[in-house]
């Protein structure tokens, strides 16, 4: 008897999660559709509590690379415009991908179609792949009839949003190659060149300047306690990494990072682009205004602003419009608060939306420029700092043997 861990649909259309022991997989799905269960996910664990899962409810660990995957995108859409069937469209799909994480999902996706789930469901197996709006994307096409449609507007905002992250990406390259070489730079200098030159200048009894005990007491606690500083380090990162994939911690740090100089304008810019192309794209699919608004809330990229825009939605729910509840919320830009509400009025919201998303577009490009000029003259200043606090620390001592010497 093996243990089986399940996902399954009630009665109600609630999914359910539970483990059970049985002889085989088969087994597992003949008891809960006993109990009127559809399974959706049936993982055997071994004794080490490892999964083992069967090829139609796969979840790759490994993400693919985003050009596979508007490579995978570009010709499932041109097959679908060509009019080949979804059973020979992924069985073409699988001998062209040359990724092999997106080969076995698309082989996956292909058995899952095959007994009889959707596009969607089958693809939504795979969240490691297929993000919350691509998923979205392809069930509000089979909700509309136009999955083609749906897929060209899915390949513009995926190449978008790559183009965005190399662009800032590129932009902080440099930047953080010059801030690991100055941290290099400093450790090398704080403990091989200022403990030869303190020597010195003890054997010659000179009363030390403060910049020069500074810098010794800097050494010694290096030297020291080195272990304790590492420990502590990487219990600190590990301890924030945890943290910081919880609910609270991803809104703290979302929170942190939009109020961040130089950056906080950059992802809020990123964030309304990414609002309203979505907006625009949901509304032109013919997807209702709620669903468009719960799509919108799970991918727009920042924990804060998805929590103001489920307060916006709760008051759009109750009828109060868009542009009102947008008003109040905090994070979202008066040009979106003004567009939107033109939009409402003049019943044309799917084109101020695109509007917005142009301007936006746009002002993430300026702002990743200036992002890469700003960054520039703060490093040159602490580059500096960091010369001028070693300058003092040895020359100055220097400066006082040379005249005991005359």
């Amino acid at each position: 008897m093996a243990n089986y861990v399940y996902s399954a649909i009630n009665e109600t259309g609630k999914t359910v999660s539970d483990s059970m022991e049985a002889e085989s997989e088969e087994m597992v799905n003949t008891m809960l559709a006993a109990r009127n269960l559809i399974p959706v996910r049936i993982v055997q664990q071994d004794k080490s509590g490892f999964s083992l899962s069967s090829l139609s409810s796969l979840r790759f660990g490994a993400a693919v690379k985003t050009k596979d995957l508007i490579l995978f995108t570009k010709q499932f859409r041109s097959m679908m415009q060509a009019g080949v069937p979804i059973i020979r469209l992924m069985q073409v799909l699988v001998s062209q991908t040359q990724d092999k994480v997106l080969k076995k999902v698309a082989t996956a996706i292909s058995q899952d179609i095959r007994d009889g789930l959707t596009l969607h469901t089958a693809m939504k197996k795979h969240p490691s792949i297929f993000s919350p709006l691509y998923l979205s994307m392809i069930n509000a096409g089979e909700i509309s009839g136009s999955v083609t449609e749906i897929l060209e507007r899915l390949i513009d905002i995926v190449e978008h949003e790559a183009k965005i992250k190399a662009d800032i990406k590129s932009a902080l390259q440099y930047p953080i190659i010059v801030l690991v070489a100055l941290v290099i730079a400093f450790i090398v200098l704080l403990t091989f060149v200022i403990p030869k030159f303190v020597a010195i200048f003890q054997q010659a009894k000179l009363d030390l300047p403060l910049p020069t005990k500074i810098a010794m007491i800097m050494y010694q606690g290096l030297a020291n306690y080195w272990y304790i500083l590492i420990g502590g380090l990487v219990v600190t990162i590990v301890g924030l990494r945890y943290y910081f994939k919880t609910v609270a911690g991803r809104y703290v740090l979302d929170t942190f990072l939009l109020k961040m100089p130089l950056f906080g304008p950059l992802f809020q810019k990123a964030a309304m682009s990414r609002f309203a192309a979505i907006f625009a794209i949901m509304q032109a699919s013919g997807v209702p205004v709620m669903k468009t608004m719960e799509v919108v809330s799970d991918t727009i990229g920042n924990t804060a602003i998805s929590r103001e825009f489920d307060n916006v939605r709760d008051k759009i729910q109750e009828g109060q419009g868009i542009s009102g509840p947008l008003r109040s919320a905090k994070h979202f830009t008066p040009m979106v608060v003004d567009m939107v509400a033109i939009g409402e009025e003049s019943g044309n919201i799917e084109d101020m939306m695109r509007q917005v998303s142009l301007h936006y577009d746009d002002e993430v490009n300026y702002a990743v420029k200036g992002l890469a000029d700003s960054i520039g003259p703060i490093l040159i200043v602490g580059l500096a700092a960091v010369v001028g606090f070693f300058a003092l620390a040895i020359f100055l001592p220097m400066w006082d043997l040379t005249k005991m010497v005359k």
